[in-house]
């Protein structure tokens, strides 16, 4: 596949288009050039940058800054202190830049405010063009074991997945989406999916990052049509519990955990509109889509394509990606450019013999009735000849564990039941809505000095 020499840093028709939903008000694609430039104007003249902005117009902001200026963008994992001392470590030149006073971690800080925005009316046109080689951003692995791994992500590859992403989910012929997302935009789903998108796909950005169904309701119903959410299984199922009423919406996109079909199908008919989940990972960003309501094979965007690359294995390469990799899920190939998800390679477990997926498990465990959510895990290391349990932590306020187990016994071997099993109010998911095993761990321990 071609590959241009350099992308557009937002393809909108014309400075008054409508860029961004900020605070509210609309701020035309004139004007966020605009901002870009002053803000581009506050960064560091070397370095890398730890853009921090919670707000997802400001975000975009510094991000569109950074590439500007030739400064990549460095997205922990996490904030958390280890990580951040990972990060001055690894970038002793490395600056702190947010929209928010609070803790910049020792790093040297740029704040930003309302006074660094170009007054309304200002415009700078035409948009840039960013060379494709460029590197932009450092992501880091979200994983749940050892030290925060980084990904750098060149121009070219970002714009590439991107347009291929539209087209994948029939955006690529609707200019003026707003995007509404429910996850933050310092991961590889939240910002390919609620900031590269509206750029490269001449959409609507929308700062708001609403959690709960009211407030996604509303900040939906502010938004003009056609309306795209981006959320996840967890929040998704949150909001189709509540049975808010929703806007016209003309899609639904989910990702980091895979979705059951059956309850694609009541999402589908609760928000009124297909439902496509979005298949990747930090490393490859978006690889291929499925409407999962009705089809549980999966279909790569186009020119990424997929051979064997061992048992239950296989490589992706071609289209955005720089070079083949091998996923890091157990795949069942259709064909080069379809496939089914088995599940994690580190999903399978063992017990007394018997084979089983914890994804399978956790399937179980919330089709349950009254289980609103759970997990199964492994509750810690085991040597090569130590006896494998696994655990659960599970969300069921009108259950007690006599019935819980007694349904878990119709659905899955015994030898599988959960030791220990814990019920907890809620699980620790992070931002993204995932379940580090570190915190399931954690949660475990903590459950167990409270029962």
């Amino acid at each position: 596949m071609h590959t241009p020499d350099s992308h557009a840093l937002i393809v909108h028709r014309g400075p008054g288009v409508p860029f961004a939903r900020f605070q509210g008000t609309t701020r035309s694609a004139g004007t966020f050039l605009a901002d870009v430039e002053r803000v581009a104007a506050r960064l560091p003249a070397a370095g890398e940058v730890f853009n921090a902005c919670q707000n997802r117009y400001w975000f975009a902001v510094v991000f569109a800054a950074c590439a500007l200026r030739a400064r990549m963008c460095v997205l922990p994992a996490a904030s958390t202190a280890e990580n951040i001392a990972h990060l001055r470590h690894d970038y002793p030149h490395l600056h702190f830049v947010s929209e928010r006073d609070g803790d910049s971690f020792g790093l040297p800080a740029v704040r930003l405010g309302i006074e660094d925005l170009a007054p309304e009316g200002a415009a700078c046109w035409p948009p840039s063009q960013l060379p494709s080689a460029q590197k932009v951003v450092r992501l880091f692995t979200s994983g749940s074991t050892g030290r925060q791994q980084g990904h750098d992500k060149h121009w070219g590859e970002l714009a590439q997945a991107t347009l291929a992403g539209l087209a994948g989910l029939g955006l690529d012929e609707t200019p003026g989406f707003a995007a509404l997302g429910t996850v933050p935009p310092q991961h590889m789903y939240g910002l390919e999916s609620t900031v590269l998108r509206p750029m490269l796909g001449g959409g609507v950005l929308t700062d708001a990052c609403p959690f709960y169904p009211a407030d996604v309701a509303a900040a939906l119903a502010s938004l003009p049509a056609p309306r795209v959410l981006v959320s996840t299984p967890f929040h998704l199922r949150t909001l189709l519990d509540s049975d808010v009423a929703l806007p016209e919406l003309a899609l639904v996109t989910s990702a980091t955990a895979p979705l059951s079909p059956a309850l694609a199908a009541r999402l589908e008919a609760y928000c009124k509109a297909p439902l496509l989940e979005i298949y990747g990972s930090t490393e490859t960003g978006q690889l291929a889509t499925r409407r999962s309501a009705s089809a549980e094979q999966w279909t790569c965007l186009a020119g990424i394509s997929l051979q064997a690359g061992g048992t239950e294995r296989a490589m992706a390469a071609g289209g955005h990606l720089r070079h083949a990799q091998l996923l890091g899920d157990r795949v069942a190939l259709i064909d080069a450019r379809h496939f089914r998800l088995l599940g994690r390679t580190a999903d399978l477990v063992n017990v007394a013999g018997k084979r089983s997926s914890l994804d399978y498990l956790t399937q179980q465990l919330l089709a349950i009735p009254g289980v609103e959510d759970g997990v199964f895990f492994l509750p810690e290391e085991n040597d090569v000849d130590a006896v494998v349990r696994v655990a659960a932590l599970v969300v069921a306020p009108g259950l007690t564990r006599a019935k819980l187990l007694a349904q878990l016994r119709c659905r899955i071997d015994p030898v599988f039941l959960p030791r220990p099993l814990k019920f907890v109010t809620a699980l620790p998911r992070n931002v993204i809505s995932k379940l580090p095993l570190d915190r399931l761990r954690a949660a475990l321990v903590e459950e167990a000095v409270n029962d």
